[in-house]
C-alpha cells in the first residue's frame, strides 16, 4: 500500500464486495456476477498501470470502472427506492 492507486483501487473493490453481498441478498438478485468481474479486474488493472508510472492510463481506468459501476450496477437504486417507502 504504497501509491494512491493503491488505496482507491482498494477502495473501489470494496464498495464492490459490499454491493454484491448485499444485492445477493435479495430473494431475487438483478445482477450477473460477470458484471461484478468487469470492474473487479478493471481495479487491478487501474493499479498496475498507475504503480508502473502510467498514472494518466491509470487515472483513465479508475474513471472508466466508476463509469461502469455507475451506469451499469446502479449502487445507489436500492438507497432511493427505500427512502420513497
Amino acid at each position: 500500500m504504497e501509491t494512491i492507486f493503491d488505496w482507491i483501487s482498494i477502495a473501489i473493490f470494496s464498495g464492490l464486495i459490499v454491493l454484491f453481498l448485499h444485492r445477493s441478498s435479495q430473494a431475487v438478485p438483478k445482477d450477473q456476477l460477470w458484471q461484478y468481474l468487469l470492474p473487479s479486474v478493471g481495479c487491478a488493472v487501474a493499479n498496475y498501470l498507475g504503480n508502473s508510472v502510467h498514472w494518466g492510463l491509470g487515472a483513465l481506468a479508475i474513471i472508466a470502472v466508476l463509469g461502469f459501476v455507475w451506469f451499469v450496477l446502479k449502487p445507489l437504486d436500492d438507497w432511493s427506492n427505500n427512502q420513497s417507502n
